[in-house]
């Protein structure tokens, strides 16, 4: 009983001391100084410091509301975006007249990947500040997210309809007409130089593609002049959005000239991964006077302005597989349509190599190869035109003559046109 004593009175001593202590930790210095100082330590990289000294002036300020707000500004800075929204929406269930707060609440949304959430938000502060602009650039980047277009097209216009020296709702309108131009037409065209036993080949394409809110779609004719013949293929290419990070690659293929295979069929599952990664996986069936089929795939890993990836090709035969690779590298400017481009790839892959099969694809799909090229694609300043240009060494062993190799010198144009 005397121990139990003794313990119930360390424990109420214990108790008595936190309690003392956690009153020590409640704010008691002038709150405008201190948010001050907590402003320069989060500018200045020390976040989590700024955050405690924060919390702690609001432990005695809970409605300092620009205190609370450029808390959950540094939460959603660092992607904690459910805390951030929780302190958001405190100072809302409070006040709806601070702009700065919706502001700040409606890019935690899009910055969140959470679109739909972000229009609503907009749609509520248009109410209490009815033609911002600020907020109405918002509520169209979010119909934008939403993949509603045409609708952040008729937001912005309103902007300009308001106010017509807009900077921003110019700039803003000339991104959603590029984005709009659900159409393109496009030509290429390239030729192949031998260093021996060949006479130039030429290879030529016209181009139809469509964007939808499913994917795109484009359909291709191919024509090649190639051993003193002509042939021509169509092709369709589908890339159907499956879910968020998640697309596919159809492709169907059709010809009649032995310069093409009869039947050429493709799929690929593409996903996204964390740290700016992506993989893929596939395959590729042609079917000449046999089948011949190529499995696939690709890893990619994008950092700051570049991308990195590296493709394989496994061909499978009765006497072994065919293994070939290609080695790519962009380097991006201002969009994905502004790029140079290197590649490397050893091994020889009946899906690029241009040779006609005639039976012989057993024995072709083992010849040795080496090649490289390089890249340059640019757009006009509206971005509606879109040119490319490509030039590529290959050495490549002699498919009847096996030991001996030849050259290939490739130079390649292309030119696309984007409309509405």
């Amino acid at each position: 009983m005397k121990k139990f004593k003794i313990l119930l009175v360390f424990v109420l001593l214990l108790s008595i001391n936190l309690s003392i202590f956690s009153q020590q930790k409640e704010f008691k210095g002038n709150p405008d100084t201190a948010f001050e100082v907590a402003r320069e330590l989060a500018f200045n990289g020390k976040r989590k410091q700024a955050q405690d000294s924060l919390l702690l002036i609001l432990t005695k300020y809970p409605n300092y509301h620009d205190i609370r707000s450029f808390l959950a500004s540094t939460y959603s800075w660092d992607g904690n975006y459910k805390q951030a929204k929780q302190e958001f929406k405190y100072i809302l269930d409070r006040d709806l007249k601070i702009k700065t707060t919706w502001v700040a609440a409606i890019n935690n949304e899009l910055w969140s990947d959470a679109p739909y959430n972000a229009l609503k938000m907009a749609n509520e502060a248009l109410k209490h500040f009815t033609k911002d602009e600020e907020i109405l650039l918002l509520k169209a980047k979010a119909e934008q997210n939403s993949e509603n277009p045409e609708n952040a097209l008729k937001t912005v216009e309103s902007i300009l309809k308001n106010n017509p020296e807009s900077e921003k709702g110019k700039a803003y309108k000339a991104n959603l007409n590029q984005v709009l131009r659900f159409n393109a037409i496009g030509i290429s065209s390239s030729v192949d130089l031998y260093s021996e036993v060949f006479d130039p080949m030429q290879y030529h394409t016209f181009k139809y593609k469509r964007l939808t809110k499913y994917g795109s779609i484009i359909a291709k004719i191919n024509f090649n002049r190639r051993f003193n013949d002509n042939g021509a293929q169509f092709e369709v290419d589908l890339y159907p959005r499956i879910a968020k990070g998640l697309y596919a690659y159809l492709n169907i293929g059709f010809s009649n000239s032995y310069l093409y295979p009869d039947v050429r069929f493709g799929a690929e599952l593409h996903k996204s991964l964390p740290h700016s990664f992506e993989m893929s996986l596939g395959i590729r069936t042609l079917k000449y006077s046999s089948t011949t089929n190529i499995y696939t795939g690709s890893i990619g890993w994008y950092t700051g302005n570049s991308y990195w990836s590296f493709r394989p090709y496994i061909t499978p035969g009765d006497s072994g597989s065919s293994v070939s690779g290609t080695l790519n590298y962009r380097k991006y400017r201002s969009d994905a349509d502004n790029y140079f481009s290197i590649a490397a790839g050893i091994g020889f892959s009946p899906e690029f190599n241009r040779f006609k099969f005639d039976g012989e694809e057993e024995e072709i799909i083992k010849l040795q190869s080496q090649k490289i090229n390089l890249g340059y694609y640019f757009t006009s300043k509206n971005k509606q035109h879109a040119w490319g240009t490509k030039f590529g060494v290959a050495h490549q062993e002699i498919s009847f003559n096996p030991g001996s190799y030849f050259w290939i010198y490739s130079l390649a144009l292309s030119w696309e046109l984007k409309f509405k």
